[in-house]
């Protein structure tokens, strides 16, 4: 086969750049690179044939960049391989407890999606919203298949209990995954706490009260991180109903996560929506209990505000999420 020309050699590696490019930009956006290659298999076949033609030096570059895509291949291979199990409805109270009531039997349980070849995984525990009176366990899609566990409890609700008996269950349901996250791979040094609204709350209610993990001999303190999304940090409307109060007079107390400022406490990713957009002043709560936590002497308090969302903000949300316990895992490892 005849080589080409120099001319035809610049016109032939300005689309490698270019398609190298695409390629690289698809790899970064974590799109199915399986379906890419598949579509783009005319292209890689055109490179291996246009690398027989040209010269010694753009061979070299050549070589370089189907290694590239070779490796994007195989690791989109291992990826495929990467295996999610779930398991569902699995009650975290002990035989005793679950069978004195059939609400707590009904209720008090939770699911588990867990990668299957994968050990020592960081696990998010997520609690769902519902104004603490309605919703249902769930583990969104946006944190499936990101290496990591997700164990979505469900807990009792207003009215058929009444403060405290739901974060009671919360905590009950994060000693769970403390006593039992290791036997099925998960390390657990790296439990990390989420939610969204009422479960944001409850986030916080057992992060920042210790006394709740306590009664199952667990320091808050190992809980790896807490990023609750759009949190009430008063105490709950829901618990102010329960007692005749109205959700627009604001209290502070016991069962208010601002009560429970301490520096010692986990590291502390607060996520709201837009502060003209949320609900009944919940950024500034948040904002407040920021401003507090520094005070108090909390070095890893941050808030984030997503402009243009209201209070449904779990979408734009589950990326920062994604990414903050990612972060926190790479330090981990690099200390070790």
């Amino acid at each position: 086969m005849d080589g080409l020309s120099k001319e035809e050699d610049r016109e032939q590696l300005r689309k490698v750049h270019l398609y190298m490019f695409f390629m690289k930009r698809k790899f970064v956006q974590n799109i199915d690179m399986q379906r890419l290659l598949s579509d783009n298999i005319d292209n890689i076949k055109a490179l291996c044939r246009t690398l027989c033609c040209m010269n010694i030096e753009i061979k070299k570059y050549l070589k370089t960049a189907l290694v590239f895509l070779l490796v994007i291949f195989g690791l989109n291979i291992y990826a495929q391989e990467s295996q999610y199990l779930t398991k569902s409805n699995i009650p975290y109270y002990n035989d005793s407890v679950n069978q004195s009531d059939a609400y707590i039997k009904e209720r008090c349980v939770l699911d588990i999606y867990y990668p299957k070849n994968t050990k020592k995984f960081a696990t998010i525990v997520w609690f769902h919203g519902g104004g603490l009176n309605s919703g249902s366990k769930e583990i969104p899609q946006a944190l499936r298949e990101q290496g990591f566990c997700v164990i979505a409890p469900n807990y009792r609700l207003s009215p058929k209990v009444q403060a405290p008996k739901y974060i009671e269950d919360a905590a009950a349901a994060v000693a769970w995954v403390f006593n039992h996250i290791n036997q099925i791979g998960g390390d657990s040094t790296l439990i990390y706490l989420s939610g969204h609204s009422a479960g944001a709350y409850l986030d916080l209610m057992v992060g920042l009260d210790k006394r709740w993990l306590k009664t199952y001999h667990i320091d808050a303190n190992r809980i790896a991180g807490l990023i609750p999304f759009s949190a009430q940090t008063i105490t709950h409307f829901t618990i102010r109903k329960e007692r005749g109060i109205a959700d627009t007079q604001p209290v502070v107390d016991e069962y208010a996560p601002l009560f429970h400022v301490r520096a010692d406490a986990p590291s502390l990713l607060l996520i709201t929506g837009d502060r003209e957009l949320e609900m009944l002043g919940r950024y500034e709560e948040n904002a407040y209990l920021m401003r507090m936590m520094k005070i108090a002497g909390h070095k890893d308090t941050r808030l984030y505000e997503l402009q243009g969302f209201g209070h449904g903000m779990t979408e734009p949300a589950f990326p920062l999420l994604i990414k903050e316990v990612q972060m926190r895992v790479k330090e981990k490892k690099s200390h070790q």
